[in-house]
């Protein structure tokens, strides 16, 4: 299992928390996902997915990966 931080911008309310966390239980091999504003820490089984692929899960639900 991996575990991986990602910033997030573009989050403001619990809404938006639930929308990541949506995203991000749509993705095979997401495991766990801690979702805050600003920030989420997910655990996944990186031989059914990559962090990159978490990312644009986050950014398709309308938010922005950074850095």
């Amino acid at each position: 299992m991996e575990k991986a931080i990602v910033k997030i911008e573009g989050m403001s309310c619990q809404h938006c928390v639930m929308a990541v966390k949506k995203a991000l239980g749509g993705v095979p091999g997401v495991v766990e996902s801690d979702v805050q504003i600003g920030n989420a820490t997910v655990e996944y089984d990186e031989a059914k997915t990559q962090q990159r692929d978490i990312e644009a899960a986050i950014e398709k639900a309308g938010y922005k990966v950074t850095k």
